[in-house]
Parts: C-alpha cells; sequence; structure tokens
C-alpha cells in the first residue's frame, strides 16, 4: 500500500477523531444516571437503528461471507466489550489513568497489524507513537490529582485497550469484502444483539433518568458510534491500521480543549504541554516516507 492516503481518507479520520474526543464529555453526563452496560446498549441501539434504516434506504446487502469473521469480532470485542469495559473502568480510576491505560490502543494496533496483517511500520511511525504516547502520560499524571485508581478499574481499562486493539485488526480485512456502511452496520447490530441482557436495567434507568442524560446516550449513538465508526471504517479501508490508529493520539489533546469549553474546567501549563506532545507525535507518525532512489550502475 502507498504511503499516500486519499484526501478522502484524511477527511474521514478528522471526523471521527472530532466526535470520539466530544464523545468524554457526553459519557461523563450520562454516565451518572446510566450504569455501563447499559450506556453501551443504549448508545449501540441507537446507532444499529440509525445505520440499519440508512442502509435499508441504500438497499446494503448481506456482508460477503468472509467478513463475518471480521465483523464477528469487531463487533463483539469493540462495539461491545470495549465500550463495556470503558464506561465501567472509567467509575473505579480517575481519568488520568484511564487515559494513560487506554492509549496503549494504539501500540497494540501496531503490533497487531505488523504481526498479524503484515504491515510496513517504517521509524517514524513508532517514534510518532513513542511522542504522542508520552503525551498522553504527561496529560494523564496532569488528570490524576486526588483521584482514585483500583487494581479492578485499570484492569477494565486494559481489556479496553486490548479489545479496540483486536477490534480494528479485525475489521481491516472485512473491509476488503464489504463498504464502510456495510461492515459498521452488522459490527453494530452483532454488539447490540450481544448486550441485549442489558435491556431490563437500560429500561428501567431510563425510567429515572434525567432528559439531558439520556440526549446524550443518543447523541452517543449518532454521533461518536454510527458515524464516527463509520468514517473510521471508510479511512482504515483506505490506509494502514497502525497510521490511522496512531491518529487516535489526537483525542486527549482534543478532550483537554473540549473539557475547557463546555465543562469550564481549565487546562494547567502541564496539561497543554502534554497535548501538544499528542499532536506533535501525530505528525510525525504521518510523515511520508521517502521512496529509495535507484542507484543504476554505468554500463562500460
Amino acid at each position: 500500500m502507498s504511503d499516500r492516503q486519499p484526501a478522502g481518507a484524511l477527511l474521514a479520520a478528522a471526523v471521527t477523531v472530532l466526535f470520539w474526543s466530544s464523545a468524554f464529555v457526553s459519557i461523563r453526563s450520562a454516565g451518572a444516571a446510566y450504569s455501563p452496560g447499559a450506556l453501551a446498549l443504549g448508545r449501540l441501539a441507537v446507532a444499529a437503528l440509525l445505520l440499519g434504516g440508512f442502509a435499508l434506504v441504500r438497499r446494503v446487502g448481506w456482508p460477503d461471507r468472509r467478513a463475518w469473521p471480521g465483523i464477528l469480532t469487531s463487533g463483539l470485542l469493540w462495539f461491545g466489550g470495549y465500550m463495556v469495559f470503558l464506561n465501567w473502568g472509567e467509575r473505579l480510576v480517575d481519568a488520568g489513568t484511564a487515559a494513560l491505560v487506554v492509549n496503549v490502543g494504539p501500540i497494540l494496533i501496531a503490533l497487531l497489524s505488523t504481526w498479524l496483517l503484515r504491515e510496513a511500520a517504517p521509524r517514524s511511525l513508532w517514534v510518532g507513537i513513542a511522542v504522542s504516547f508520552a503525551g498522553t502520560v504527561v496529560v494523564g499524571l496532569s488528570m490524576s490529582g486526588g483521584g482514585s485508581s483500583s487494581l479492578l478499574g485499570v484492569l477494565l481499562c486494559v481489556l479496553a485497550a486490548i479489545t479496540y486493539a483486536i477490534g480494528v485488526v479485525a475489521q481491516k480485512p472485512a473491509l476488503r469484502h464489504g463498504s464502510a456502511l456495510q461492515i459498521t452496520t452488522y459490527s453494530a447490530l452483532v454488539a447490540a444483539i450481544a448486550l441485549l441482557p442489558f435491556a431490563g436495567v437500560l429500561a428501567r434507568e431510563a425510567a429515572d433518568a434525567p432528559l439531558s442524560a439520556t440526549l446524550n446516550v443518543i447523541y452517543l449513538g449518532v454521533g461518536p458510534t454510527a458515524i464516527a465508526f463509520t468514517t473510521w471504517a471508510y479511512a482504515l479501508a483506505r490506509t494502514s491500521a497502525s497510521k490511522l490508529g496512531a491518529t487516535t493520539y489526537v483525542v486527549p489533546a482534543l478532550v483537554v480543549v473540549m473539557s475547557w469549553l463546555f465543562l469550564g474546567e481549565v487546562p494547567g501549563w502541564l496539561t497543554l504541554a502534554g497535548g501538544a506532545l499528542c499532536l506533535a507525535g501525530v505528525a510525525v507518525s504521518r510523515r511520508r516516507v521517502a521512496a529509495p532512489v535507484a542507484v543504476v550502475s554505468p554500463r562500460g
């Protein structure tokens, strides 16, 4: 695959990163009224209904059988498991610790995609990931003051990072046998079905939840799930999993800005410095690798 990504893939990745960054604010609001499993089911149910309706209008057919291993793996582990683990983990650890642990995900994606997908991993990618992860560490430390961390909470965040990484790597081959809309729609349906045991809890909590929390659940289903996961799949089909995974290190920097704007949480200089490191690392990871120049020996 060429190291040059189409403009459409870059735009799609930008849309994904923006929506996933905004999800941080919405999860904090909705999580006060909805438990981890119910929140994940509500979010995925909204996404599955929206994507399913759109797929019917577009007459998207049944996926090719070769796409189903990736759909089932990403649907169960990433769309479903990741959301439950992350929602639960963030209740037991402070935001800084959660950010530190979950952002191991792009590193795992790079390792797995190099091993399983045989993707090239240039030095600039690893340098960029290292710089961005250092920025995540700085942001995490600056957000961890006075917070609490439990062993279970850290373990849940580790599971979130692992399921995220496996889901992304599993989705990549599936996109060779289906469109971004098709793969995302059926992955969301698989996850929603898997989380149906939480339906009773969701119904009870929705009856007591304030309107603002429910609206945030709906927003999470529409923006950060239905739209963002589709644009992610579109970008993933057109670039390497490791390089796309590294772009998610923009999220901590954007979360800092959005928390400042919408929650009134004024970041300290250490947090800003960490956010700048995250952005710098993403820029380095996306540097193009110069093609080797062929040396032609003169003929005598």
